[in-house]
């Protein structure tokens, strides 16, 4: 489907909506590819462009499409407002690329929400205390969508996107996945976190803390979708709700570091302090009382973070620094298994019977996630998603 072809089948179906009598705020994203084609120009023009001009050029596209969509309302006959994330006060940290909202502003919603109107908002962008464009992050208008809910103390946010709900794994490489009815917060958050592409991390993190019901729906078709809310105590929760798995990763590891107290400290705080995300880590002793620490990134951040990591060993005197980008993390998540055993036992007989050797695991109360050869991913999410039977119906 084109970019025009987009824009009126959401315009109809807001307009429709509209006229039951809803009052509505659109939050949008840039039209398909236009987030990647405005990052190859910068590209071309500085191979490293600056922070705060990347978001400047980026938030262009949400600005676009407001635009657009707000004239195919007129169009129908709904008396639609676009507004930039500025213009709607939606205040962030100076953090270019990676900004968190910090405070909105709604009365100029709540205006144009009681004149009748329905308010087209820019998605994935905001502006920081010295009225700087920033940018959320890949998927940042899902954060902005929840977080105007959450201002405007909305019933509901609803999020249109491509596929029509949240699935036990990813259909694409499980063909038996099957879409869920009803998911927790916690679920939801730890499967944004560790993978699912669904919804960012941030609008999951967001609607949990404000407690915005969250529904996840069909841009192009008709259905209920998936519902993202609170833990029902009186029902007896699945075992494992769903898999996910991220080939985004990369692993660093240290060698040869002293075996002391504040060691992790000194490892991690520099990647840390350059705003790089750590995620699963793990400590051993080696020999004669020195150790070993690794620890994965993302791999749009391996690059960065293996220089910091080389210049600590330096100042440390560890033996070496290694690196691999050929990894990647699979999850089992489930809010049965508080009251559930056996779950990492089954996990582990199902991938070693695929013959997939575990190079790292980390657990919590409601996830098990283990890294592996990235070669292994969809052999890995099958193998578990026939383990868990979670092909058979609730």
């Amino acid at each position: 489907m084109g970019t025009i072809e987009r824009i009126n089948a959401v315009a109809d179906r807001v307009s429709e909506t509209h006229r039951g009598g809803d009052s509505l705020v659109i939050v949008v994203s840039a039209m398909s590819g236009e987030t990647n084609r405005l990052t190859d120009l910068a590209h071309q023009i500085n191979p490293k462009p600056p922070a705060r001009e990347m978001d400047v050029l980026l938030a262009t596209g949400e600005q676009v499409t407001i635009a657009l969509l707000s004239m195919a309302l007129a169009f129908r006959g709904c008396d639609a407002r676009s507004y930039t994330g500025g213009q709607v006060h939606i205040r962030t940290d100076a953090v270019y690329g990676k900004a968190r909202i910090l405070d909105i502003d709604d009365a100029r919603v709540r205006r144009d929400l009681a004149a009748g109107r329905v308010v087209v908002v820019a998605g994935f962008q905001g502006v920081d205390e010295g009225s700087n464009i920033t940018t959320l992050g890949r998927g940042g208008s899902d954060t902005t969508a929840v977080a105007m809910a959450a201002a405007l103390r909305a019933d509901e946010c609803r999020i249109y996107t491509d596929v029509d709900g949240v699935y036990t794994a990813d259909p694409r490489v499980v063909p038996e996945a099957r879409r869920l009815d009803r998911i927790t917060f916690e679920e939801m958050l730890e499967l944004a976190s560790l993978g699912s592409k669904v919804l960012q991390t941030r609008s999951v993190e967001f609607a949990g803390k404000y407690k915005v019901p969250l529904r996840v729906l069909s841009s192009f078709e008709p259905g209920t979708g998936t519902l993202i809310s609170y833990e029902e105590k009186a029902v007896e929760q699945p075992l494992i709700s769903g898999i996910a798995y991220d080939k985004d990763e990369a692993k660093l590891s240290i060698r040869g570091i002293p075996d002391e107290p504040g060691i992790a400290h000194r490892v991690l705080g520099p990647v840390s302090d350059a705003h790089i995300n750590v995620d699963v880590i793990l400590q051993n002793v080696g020999e004669d009382g020195m150790a070993n620490l690794t620890f994965t990134v993302h791999r749009n951040d391996y690059r960065l973070a293996r220089e910091i990591l080389e210049k600590t060993a330096v100042e440390m005197r560890a033996q070496r620094v290694d690196g691999d980008e050929n990894i990647a993390k699979i999850s089992v998540v489930g809010v049965g298994m508080r009251s559930h055993a056996g779950v990492a036992s089954r996990m582990f007989k199902s991938l070693s019977e695929e013959g997939i050797n575990i190079l790292m695991i980390a657990t919590s109360e409601i996830k098990i996630s283990v890294v592996v050869e990235d070669k292994y991913t969809e052999l890995a999410v099958r193998a578990l998603h026939r383990a868990f039977e979670l092909d058979q119906p609730r």
